[in-house]
């Protein structure tokens, strides 16, 4: 009866976490600031940005950003530990799914895996003469299609700033 138990609660909780819906409107990041009125309007411009499908496209320092533990980032469709059902220790825990750069601005949508799948969307910006980003923006997310999807998501309200673990 208890392991009855424990499994609908498991269940119950991984559906939790795998949710596609995301409701709650991220407005801070990380270090308790707000996304700047400046860095929103930057980042609504989808002119300014073009999408990027390739970790080798964007700035080692940015990539790091999202990699795993062991500092890997699969490309899209790349092998990777997408559950935690491990069969090939060497592959990445993390796969981009697309990136968006633009200006001094990156907008970086990758999945983890593990015992929970989930969507992450960071946003950082390096300026052409620095070599450390500043993380402007972390959240979990559902699965964005592109950056058209995450603008919409972002302009309807419906990032997550509650799911700040596990980047």
């Amino acid at each position: 009866m208890n392991r009855i138990a424990l499994c609908l609660f498991f269940t119950a909780a991984i559906q939790m976490l795998c949710r596609a819906d995301v409701t709650k409107f991220a407005t801070a990041n990380p270090s308790g600031g707000g996304l700047s009125s400046e860095d929103r309007k930057m980042l609504e411009d989808s002119s300014r940005f073009h999408e990027v499908l390739s970790t080798k496209d964007l700035p080692p320092a940015v990539v790091a950003l999202c990699a795993d533990d062991k500092g890997k980032l699969a490309d899209p469709g790349q092998n990777w530990n997408a559950t935690d059902a491990v069969t090939d220790p060497t592959l990445p825990w993390k796969r981009l799914i697309w990136a968006a750069a633009g200006s001094d601005y990156y907008v970086v949508h990758y999945e983890r895996g593990g015992i929970a799948h989930s969507f992450h969307v960071l946003v950082a910006k390096l300026a052409k003469d620095d070599s450390k980003p500043t993380v402007i923006w972390r959240t979990g997310s559902g699965q964005l299609k592109d950056y058209a999807t995450f603008l919409d998501v972002l302009r309807n309200g419906k990032l997550d700033n509650r799911f700040d673990s596990g980047y």
